[in-house]
């Protein structure tokens, strides 16, 4: 697409306040690039949440808007709205102009619909990609500008929809956790044999989990299993010290290695992680949040359908379910290949690649069409 003094593809990402929302949006961005490298990628984004953080780090420029967050209920704020819609929609066809969109990719969160609707008005083609299982407003309505939507997966209810799968890193999708195995154990202290749990409530961490896991401690050890524990930067989890080895770390930035590091895993069903763990064929007992109406719990659904997964409610995650449920598992190394193997049969490892070149075909066509 690029050479012959050909301006390279134009494209604003938009999705932003969450990591849930900013993780694909810089994947499918990494996509991109990788396919074009004379793509032009901006970011639009605001000052709450983890935009300024996240976005700058992945080394794409970031334009900031007035935020709108929508009430899920009504109340005062709700008034207050249509004047703060209006002016993010300005600022948001500003940076349209200003950078020359040819394409409005969202991610969703309250950043995406100024950016959606801005793009309307200029006629400028709208992709929506939903990583939930079930969709927020922006991309609700989003849906309904535009045929191009893309979902995490069948039966997500959205308008257009067409299943894709979650874009990830490169590290994610093409580990090989079998040949990263020892280093990775070495690196965080583990022993090269026996089954490893890894345990993470992600990156804010989660207070259920570590309490539960930490309190099975002994029992875990007793049945030689070792445990890697995430534990998260905002928690304390004290575990005597003692072989097997029970390993706390308060998070981990190159998560490949915690995942080749590990048998089985114990954690938060946020959408990402979901993707994550079918990608590297990771088999899991999900804890989901029960908030925003059970989504989470609907996020681990294919995986638990496929036999990849587990789930427990939060009330029910204690020392009695490890010992009952989850120890058998861990020391059963039949039945963990088998649900590996499951697992993996769940994962889309080329979704930001096959979004990336809808988008740039997208862009190819509007091209011809215009002239």
């Amino acid at each position: 697409m690029s050479g012959g003094g050909v301006v390279g593809p134009r494209v604003l990402v938009a999705g932003g306040h969450s990591a849930g929302h900013i993780e694909p949006a810089m994947n499918f961005a990494d996509a991109v690039r990788w396919l074009e490298p004379t793509a032009e990628i901006t970011a639009v984004g605001t000052v709450r949440g983890l935009d300024t953080t996240l976005i700058p780090a992945r080394g794409y420029p970031l334009e900031l808007i007035p935020p709108v967050p929508l009430p899920r209920r009504l109340t005062p704020e709700l008034l207050e709205v249509p004047g703060k819609l209006r002016d993010s929609v300005q600022a948001a066809g500003a940076v349209l102009d200003r950078v020359r969109a040819e394409v409005v990719v969202g991610f969703g969160g309250y950043v995406a619909l100024p950016a959606y609707l801005a793009a309307r008005r200029r006629g400028v083609p709208i992709v929506v990609h939903e990583a939930n299982a079930r969709p927020g407003v922006a991309n609700r309505l989003a849906a309904r500008m535009t045929t191009q939507v893309f979902t995490a997966g069948p039966g997500v209810e959205l308008a257009h929809g067409t299943p894709l799968g979650i874009p990830l890193r490169p590290a994610i999708t093409g580990l090989d956790r079998p040949a990263l195995r020892a280093e990775a154990r070495e690196r965080f202290g583990l022993r090269t044999e026996g089954p490893v749990l890894l345990v993470t409530g992600g990156s804010q961490g989660a207070r259920t989990i570590n309490a539960a896991v930490s309190s099975a401690a002994a029992l875990l050890r007793a049945n030689g299993v070792q445990v890697l524990h995430i534990a998260g930067r905002e928690h304390t989890v004290d575990v005597e010290d003692a072989e097997p080895p029970y390993v706390v770390v308060p998070y981990v930035e190159e998560m490949r290695y915690a995942y080749a590091a590990a048998d089985f895993v114990l954690c938060r069903s946020g959408a990402m992680t979901c993707a994550e763990l079918a990608a590297v064929g990771l088999p899991a007992a999900y804890v989901p949040l029960s908030r925003r109406g059970g989504e989470q719990r609907l996020n681990a659904e294919q995986a638990i359908t496929s036999g990849g997964a587990l789930l427990v409610d939060d009330a029910d995650l204690n020392t009695a379910w490890i010992e009952s449920v989850l120890i058998p598992l861990l020391v059963d190394p039949t039945r963990l290949a088998t649900m590996a193997k499951q697992a993996a049969a769940a994962g889309v490892p080329d979704a930001g690649l096959a979004l990336a070149r809808h988008v740039l075909t997208t862009i190819a066509t509007r091209r011809r069409l215009t002239g």
